[in-house]
């Protein structure tokens, strides 16, 4: 244990960060699902609905920093090219 004041409040710092962070992967967990049981259901719509939402907050997670910028810019691509290929 840190005995320290500055290393106590980093420590503490780091648990608010670590849950946000743990917050928004979630969110973006969740909405990749939304997207790939769409694409698994063949709809078309819903898929592409999904995407949008899904890209949005793949989109928010980069911009604060949860995942790279090429990682969410890849995530993103793959989830359009399973949106496009449904026929």
């Amino acid at each position: 244990m840190a005995n320290i004041k500055s290393a106590k409040k980093r420590i503490k710092v780091i648990e608010t960060k670590t849950a946000r962070n743990k917050a928004i992967r979630s969110k973006v967990k969740t909405s990749i699902k939304k997207v790939e049981a769409a694409v698994a259901a063949k709809d078309k719509e819903a898929a592409v609905a999904a995407l949008k939402a899904a890209t949005v907050e793949i989109d928010k997670a980069a911009s604060k920093g949860v995942y790279h910028k090429k990682n969410a810019s890849r995530k993103i691509s793959r989830l359009a090219q399973a949106v496009n290929k449904i026929a």
